[in-house]
């Protein structure tokens, strides 16, 4: 006898629909597995046999051949048991054929029949909601998220048991609740980071319009500080943004067993030893690395110039086209990766050169070699390079418990959008500078893009570039040699300047401040000039 239940395979970022077949025939009891099965596939002929029997079902004792189609299309993972096992069932005679007509199913069995959760659900349940699948039955534990899906029916359930009854009587199917929504994480005040005016500058602007950001100082100049505190500066995340990165982390098995889209943009922040496809993605099966789980959010690089060379090289591409390819003899695999870059190194091997009160220990040689590992292009790519100092005594210290008040900014601290000359003041202030200078960018760019993600075309059309601003501009092209990728995302950084004044356009001093976040333009093979 022949019987059918639908699963899915997960591809990338996506799932398509696998049709499991089962057929039972004349022959040696035996379970062939076929349709480009995995070892993981390939095993669940045992843990299907034992969950039947401890469930009180029987197992054919007779051949039995499983087919996964397409056959052209890799499956992996333990998702498939619970397919299987229903297929058996019907085709064995134990279920009734009806009862799996437009249902799929997802689940990893236990010798025992439980239900243990995989990966990947909410991708899973997009694919079903797609094809206008009747029912999904899934893991309890997997529930909640493949509940995230609007317009479809979800059944979750704990054992093989459990899920036998509800096909035999859907209406005992228990609805998954959504999960009530976490309290928001505290987020790290900017407030707190004492001194660092062209620092605290610069990651507004790179909140803004999406620049990516590199800080070059001195162990103790705060890099760290800065940068772990951009992610409270970034709008709140929207039902789209929320639901494609879920499925990132659904597919990555990141998303939790709370079921719940994330409601904070992502902060990441690798390991400088990372691997390739740790950092990019990829592996034999190809799965999203740290750059996509960064997407709509902020990736941290600590340490750049420790990272492997050939490691860094492979953000170019996908940096300038906010995706990254993973391409295999089968298959060609697409992750999203719309991040904000920030990345952070010392000056030299030592971190010391530069310091006014501490002597660098590292030879020229040292230097040339620590700086070899950023290439040109690499650094044409991160739009604002800054360099930062380490405070000054005066500016450190627990103002809050001597009840003194803040500390007036250095000279160029008070940014053109604060429109005084007070301190650029807390998270939720500078934020709302930024969400307002986004919304002029979303009525002014076209499909309300960022500034960083302008096209050439659009940022000739929609910049607003006065006369006087161009004319500065194509002169510091020609005495500074700035390359044309350079030069143009000057053009980009000095239009966040002006929309975060509120300015339609954009003038001489926009271009002037966007100039000074080229720190390493003139010679970016050599240490950094007035480094630290």
């Amino acid at each position: 006898m022949l019987a059918r239940c639908s699963g899915a395979a997960l591809v990338g970022l996506d799932a398509v629909e696998v049709a499991v077949e089962v057929d039972i025939t004349p022959g040696l009891p035996g379970v062939l597995m076929v349709g480009l099965a995995d070892a993981a596939v390939q095993e669940s002929r045992e843990r299907v046999r034992s969950a039947l029997r401890n469930s009180g079902l029987r197992m054919p004792l007779t051949r039995v051949v499983v087919n996964l189609a397409p056959a052209d299309v890799r499956k992996e993972g333990p998702a498939f048991d619970l397919p299987i096992a229903l297929a058996l069932v019907l085709a064995s005679g134990q279920l009734d054929p009806s009862r799996l007509v437009g249902v799929w199913a997802a689940g990893e069995l236990g010798l025992d029949g439980r239900l243990r959760p995989v990966r990947g659900a909410l991708a899973l349940a997009m694919a079903a909601q797609r094809a206008g699948a009747r029912a999904l039955v899934v893991p309890q534990a997997n529930g909640a998220e493949a509940a995230l899906v609007e317009g479809l029916t979800v059944w979750p359930a704990a054992s093989l048991s459990q899920v036998l009854e509800l096909l035999a009587d859907p209406a005992r199917a228990s609805l998954p609740s959504p999960a009530a929504p976490a309290p928001p994480a505290q987020d790290l005040d900017l407030a707190d980071v004492r001194g660092q005016p062209h620092g605290r500058r610069a990651l507004e602007i790179a909140a803004a319009g999406g620049h990516h950001l590199l800080l070059v100082g001195p162990p103790g100049s705060g890099k760290t500080m800065l940068a772990r505190r951009l992610s409270g500066l970034l709008p709140p995340l929207q039902r789209q943004e929320a639901l494609e990165l879920g499925q990132l982390y659904s597919v990555a098995g990141l998303l939790g067993s709370q079921g719940q889209l994330p409601r904070q943009r992502p902060f990441r922040a690798p390991h400088h030893g990372c691997s390739g496809p740790a950092l990019i993605g990829g592996g034999p099966i190809p799965r999203p690395g740290e750059l996509a789980l960064a997407h709509h959010g902020v990736l941290f690089l600590d340490e750049l110039a420790e990272f492997r060379r050939d490691v860094l090289n492979q953000l170019r591409q996908p940096l300038e086209e906010g995706e990254v390819w993973i391409c295999r003899t089968r298959a060609r695999l697409r992750f999203p990766c719309a991040v904000t870059l920030v990345a952070a190194t010392n000056p030299c091997p030592c971190g010391w050169y530069g310091d006014p009160e501490r002597a660098c220990i590292c030879g020229e040689a040292q230097r040339q070699r620590y700086w070899g590992k950023l290439s040109g292009p690499l650094l044409d790519r991160l739009d604002l390079q800054v360099i930062l100092r380490r405070p000054d005594v005066q500016e450190l210290g627990p103002d809050r418990q001597t009840g003194s008040q803040p500390r007036p900014p250095r000279s160029g601290e008070a940014s053109r959008s604060s429109g005084s000359s007070g301190a650029p003041g807390s998270t939720a202030q500078v934020a709302e500078r930024v969400c307002q200078a986004r919304q002029r960018m979303a009525a002014r760019n076209p499909r309300g893009c960022a500034n960083s993600r302008l096209s050439s075309r659009d940022l000739a059309e929609c910049g607003h570039f006065a006369a006087e601003a161009l004319q500065l501009w194509r002169s510091a092209l020609q005495h500074r040699a700035l390359s044309a990728r350079a030069g143009e995302r000057v053009l980009r950084i000095a239009r966040t300047i002006a929309d975060l004044a509120g300015d339609s356009n954009v003038d001489g001093q926009a271009i002037a401040e966007a100039l000074t976040y080229r720190s390493f333009d003139r010679d970016p093979q050599a240490s950094p000039k007035g480094a630290p």
